[in-house]
């Protein structure tokens, strides 16, 4: 019997499978316990617009990152900051905020934790990043930190 697993079953599948069970096992298992549907016409039709739904949302978010990507490539960031005598910064840039200056400069939404910095942003000057937006989608752009007038 073919069934489509409504959560996880060890040793069968994951949520949203269509899996081959014996019909003993889905008739006093899987089904009274509500963990897979029988995989009747209307429940295959169903199963296929779910992947196809899921399918586009994945599509949509790979080219929402991808116009990002091409749009952030070889950019340069530029984020004010205030220093000591020594030109030490006060505390040190985080990718929090250049998020922010990309937010703001671009009017790109980025998470701050996509964004992966080389070394820690303490002094004046011109810094790298990558920012990883869509698995196999990133880009690189360079941060340069001056100080507050």
């Amino acid at each position: 019997m073919k069934v489509i697993l409504l959560t996880d079953v060890k040793g069968s599948g994951k949520k949203g499978e269509l899996i081959e069970v014996s019909d003993g096992y889905a008739r006093n298992f899987l089904l009274p316990r509500k963990l897979a549907k029988e995989a009747n016409a209307q429940v295959m039709n169903e199963f296929k617009n779910a992947e196809q739904s899921k399918q586009y949302k994945l599509d949509v978010q790979k080219a929402q990152a991808q116009d990002i990507a091409n749009k952030l490539n070889g950019v340069t960031v530029q984020i004010k900051a205030s220093a000591g005598k020594n030109g030490k910064l006060f505390g040190s840039v985080t990718s929090k905020e250049i998020a922010e200056e990309i937010k703001k400069q671009f009017s790109a939404d980025i998470d701050k934790r996509k964004i992966s910095i080389d070394t820690d942003i303490k002094a004046f000057g011109i810094y790298n990043c990558e920012i990883k937006l869509f698995t196999g989608i990133s880009t690189k752009l360079k941060v340069q930190v001056t100080e507050k007038e």
